[in-house]
C-alpha cells in the first residue's frame, strides 16, 4: 500500500510545502543566477524515469556554458560560477527537482536518475532500479555516493527496490538531512563525478 499509493501521496504534498517555504530562496537564486549564466537560471537535461520513460530534470544552472574551441573539459571546475559554486556547497542545485516530485516524474527517495545512455546496458537485477520513480537522494547516496563503484551502487540501489518501505524512507531521509548540515558526500552529481559507465563489462 505505502509503496503503490501513500508514498506518492506523501511526496506530492512534502514537495509542495517545501517548495512553498523555500521559494524565497528559490527566487532569490534564479535572480542571481539570471546574472551570472546571461539569462539562463536553469539547466534540463533527459533523465529515464520510472520503466525507463525518459524525462526531463530541472535544476539550477551553476557551470558556465563551453565556449566553442574552448579546452576546458566539460565537467571542469573551473566552468563552476561563484554562484554555482555556493549553491553546490549547500546543495541547493538539487532542490527545483521538487518540481520533478510534483510533476510525478520523480520521488523524493528513490535510485538517483542517471543518463538515458546507460538504457540498454543494465543487466536484470541492475534495471530494478527503474521498477520505481528515481528519488532526489536515495540508499546509494546515504552509504557512500561516489565513493563506491558503480557495482556497489546498483546493488544498493536494487537492494532498495526490493526492501521499499516507510521506515526505510524515513531512515534514508533522516541520513540525508545530517550529509546536508555536515556537507558531506551530498552536493555532486553522480553523472559529473563518477567514471562514466561502460556496462557490466567495465568496473568503475
Amino acid at each position: 500500500m505505502y509503496r503503490n499509493f501513500f508514498k506518492q501521496l506523501i511526496d506530492f504534498f512534502i514537495a509542495l510545502i517545501l517548495l512553498l517555504l523555500l521559494s524565497p530562496i528559490l527566487l532569490v537564486l534564479i535572480v542571481l543566477l539570471l546574472f551570472a549564466n546571461k539569462g539562463k537560471p536553469f539547466f534540463l537535461q533527459p533523465r529515464p524515469g520510472k520503466h525507463g520513460k525518459v524525462f526531463k530534470i530541472i535544476k539550477f544552472k551553476t557551470m558556465r556554458d563551453l565556449e566553442p574551441g574552448s579546452n576546458i573539459g566539460s565537467h571542469s571546475p573551473e566552468r563552476i560560477t561563484p554562484v554555482g559554486g555556493f549553491i553546490r556547497k549547500y546543495s541547493l542545485d538539487e532542490l527545483l527537482q521538487l518540481v520533478n516530485v510534483l510533476k510525478g516524474d520523480m520521488a523524493l527517495i528513490g535510485p538517483r536518475p542517471l543518463l538515458v545512455d546507460y538504457l540498454p546496458l543494465y543487466n536484470d537485477e541492475q534495471g530494478k532500479r527503474h521498477n520505481v520513480k528515481p528519488g532526489i537522494t536515495g540508499w546509494a547516496q546515504v552509504n557512500g555516493r561516489n565513493t563506491i563503484s558503480w557495482d556497489q551502487k546498483f546493488a544498493l540501489e536494487a537492494w532498495y527496490v526490493d526492501n521499499l518501505s516507510f521506515p526505510l524512507d524515513l531512515k534514508i531521509f533522516y541520513m540525508t538531512f545530517i550529509k546536508v548540515i555536515k556537507k558531506k558526500d551530498i552536493n555532486q552529481d553522480e553523472n559529473e563525478t563518477m567514471p562514466r559507465w561502460e556496462g557490466n563489462h567495465t568496473v568503475a
